[in-house]
């Protein structure tokens, strides 16, 4: 339009601003096609967000990067640097000074090469010997010096970054009172925070005097503790990660350097530091290996940036109780991966509040899971393509879009959905399109448009699915045809008959009832047994719930029974091969089912004799069918079963 400004300018990182919108939905899809081949649905979740979205910029990505940056780190250099660099300067002003005397022969000269010839191994303790030496090279007192200044400048600047050029003045003693100061009215601050005392004031004071030594510009108490109680445990670590020697010279050194009054101010800040933020003091020594020797700072600085990387692992690996993607520290990933890096959690977290605003997860105890939304959409899924299979095969007597099938007209409507076989409320579909697109012609419809009439059904039905749970379900790699079952017959029998009444009754060594939602996530029973006893009981238990409705009992198993119920205290008792005992409680339980009126058809995975010969024999003394369908047609049959038995109700 004229008139309009734009300007241009190079990218320069962040989210790819060309990337197409991320498929929140196609993400719930990829999630259920894992469940549905078995797999286990909170690692589904779990591997989404640790693929990343479109199987990149995720969780492992990050990681992995962090492993290599911290691999790089401990290659970095020689912890012992700062005593090495103090040990040859020891060297070059000890034989700078001998030069000096060698020239000269008095007797002071003579006093003097003694002194030096004695002083002992330790570097420190030799330091320490030569405070009060009368240096007759000038030279030799300049490199003893350095020793000094160089280690205090290291040591300061390294707890205090505005330091790093001021400490350049730090052998001045106006400059060491200065900085005793600052370090005295920040240990009064930290102190009194630490007394729970209001610090708002006395902060605000505190940056006015010396703020210039804080460049992070803190916005309160709290943020200056975290920068220095990292620099402080990042100290401690350096001391830890040396051997008992090298922490004996470096702490004599850094006494010396400091001086007394230094030295005190910056131990109690350690102390406050350690009090206030305990869990960063307590870092493992490491090995860090490489040829460079690392002056204190640069060992302290590649030790914190280890500390650093450990804690930003913790927070990606997102393997403690509870763990959410707004436990990573976003500033610190950008700090140590990167801007690019940080932009990938920030689309990650996205994402994952996208699935929750939609209404596709929720999050509980255990991390995140699908919700009923998401379910229904899984079950559709399955549903699809136990259809799918019905539509591809050979049969021909499973027509399941009559119209007027489904019961009597109630006088109300709902929105269409899949499966439905209920007839089109014409007046209300119209209705529900007039005023989405206005009373223009002609009227176009939409899916959402679609309304049925909703019908009461004339024959309702308790179904009990009792599912086997056991380990060789997975290892046989029937799980997943198993779980597709189950949610496929649920979803049917909530969208097309939802009268019917469905319990699932999930079965290893004891049974239990499962909603949905908790087939979905249920894991394999990694204990042996196998109680079809139990579950026949339960489903009793829910038929005798609904003593109008038609009874069925439908059992997917690849076992014959090898647990039962011990009759003194309800203990489930295992024994392979099976027991008289077992095989007798179960067929107790089949009788019972049989008096009450059920329809009981067991469908057999897997080609073990003996589980033929019982399933055989359960399925004469029930009256009931024996179905032995390959895994990839479990799904057909089982709701082939349910739909053939609906049908033979209404005639």
């Amino acid at each position: 339009m004229a008139g309009n400004r734009f300007r241009y300018g190079q990218w320069r990182g962040g989210p790819d601003p060309l990337a197409p919108p991320y498929d929140v939905r196609g993400a719930v899809d990829a999630v259920g096609t894992e469940v549905l081949a078995g797999g286990s649905l909170r690692e589904a979740l779990r591997d989404l967000l640790r693929r990343g979205p479109r199987g990149g910029g995720g969780l492992d990505d990050l990681a992995a990067r962090a492993r290599r940056l911290r691999r790089e780190a401990l290659r970095r250099g020689d912890l012992d640097g700062a005593v090495t660099r103090s040990r040859a300067l020891l060297d070059q002003a000890l034989a700078a000074e001998r030069d000096e005397l060698r020239g000269r022969d008095d007797d002071a000269a003579r006093f003097a090469e003694a002194v030096l010839d004695n002083l002992p191994r330790s570097t420190a303790r030799a330091v320490e010997e030569l405070a009060g030496y009368r240096w007759a090279s000038e030279e030799a007192r300049g490199t003893y010096q350095r020793i000094l200044d160089g280690l205090r400048d290291d040591v300061l600047g390294q707890r205090f970054a505005g330091l790093r050029d001021a400490v350049r003045a730090s052998a001045d003693p106006a400059a060491q009172r200065r900085l005793a100061a600052m370090m005295r009215d920040l240990n009064d601050l930290l102190a009194r925070h630490a007394r729970s005392e209001d610090t708002t004031d006395a902060f605000a004071e505190f940056i006015r005097r010396h703020g210039e030594f804080f460049p992070e510009h803190p916005a309160d108490v709290d943020e200056l503790v975290d920068v220095l109680a990292r620099r402080s445990a990042a100290g401690e670590r350096l001391m830890r990660s040396l051997s008992e020697p090298q922490r004996a010279e470096l702490a004599g050194l850094m006494r010396q350097s400091l001086g007394d009054r230094l030295a005190g101010e910056l131990a109690a800040l350690d102390a406050n530091l350690r009090a206030l933020r305990p869990d960063l003091h307590q870092g493992r020594a490491e090995r860090v290996r490489g040829d460079q020797p690392l002056g204190y700072g640069e060992a302290a600085g590649a030790l914190g940036e280890i500390a650093e990387l450990d804690e930003l692992l913790d927070q990606l690996d997102q393997e403690h109780p509870g763990a959410t993607l707004d436990d990573v520290d976003v500033d610190a990933v950008a700090r140590t991966l990167g801007r690019d890096a940080a932009d990938d959690v920030r689309r990650l977290r996205e994402l994952e509040r996208e699935l929750r605003r939609q209404g596709w997860v929720s999050r509980d105890a255990e991390g995140l899971t699908l919700s009923p939304k998401a379910l229904r959409r899984l079950g559709g899924t399955a549903l699809r393509r136990v259809f799918a299979d019905l539509t591809a095969g050979p049969r021909g007597q499973h027509d399941l879009r009559s119209a007027g099938a489904a019961g009597e007209v109630s006088g109300g409507s709902r929105p269409w959905e899949y499966g439905d076989e209920q007839p089109l409320d014409v007046v209300r579909t119209l209705t529900r399109a007039v005023g989405r697109t206005g009373t223009g012609l002609p009227v176009r419809l939409a899916v959402e448009d679609f309304e049925v009439v909703e019908t009461e059904r004339r024959a309702a039905a308790a179904v009990a699915l009792c599912v086997d749970l056991s380990y060789s379900m997975i290892s046989q790699g029937r799980w997943g045809p198993m779980k597709q079952t189950a949610l496929a017959l649920a979803h049917l029998m909530a969208t097309r008959f939802p009268q019917d009444a469905l319990q699932i009754i999930g079965f290893g060594r004891q049974a239990l009832p499962l909603t949905q939602q908790e087939l979905a996530a249920v894991e394999p029973d990694m204990q042996q047994g196998t109680n079809l006893q139990h579950a026949l009981r339960l489903a009793a238990r829910h038929l005798r719930r609904h003593p109008d409705a038609e009874p069925v009992v439908l059992v997917v198993t690849d076992g014959e029974p090898t647990a039962h119920l011990d009759p003194e205290d309800g203990e489930a008792l295992f024994h392979w091969p099976p027991l008289p005992e077992t095989i007798e409680a179960t067929v107790r339980e089949v009788d019972r089912l049989t008096r009450y009126g059920a329809t009981l058809n067991l469908f057999m995975l897997g080609d073990d004799d003996g589980l033929r010969r019982f399933v055989d024999a359960v399925a004469r003394r029930s009256k009931g069918r024996m179905f032995t369908p390959d895994l990839e047609d479990l799904g057909e049959y089982v709701v082939s079963d349910y739909l053939r038995s609906r049908q033979s109700r209404r005639r």
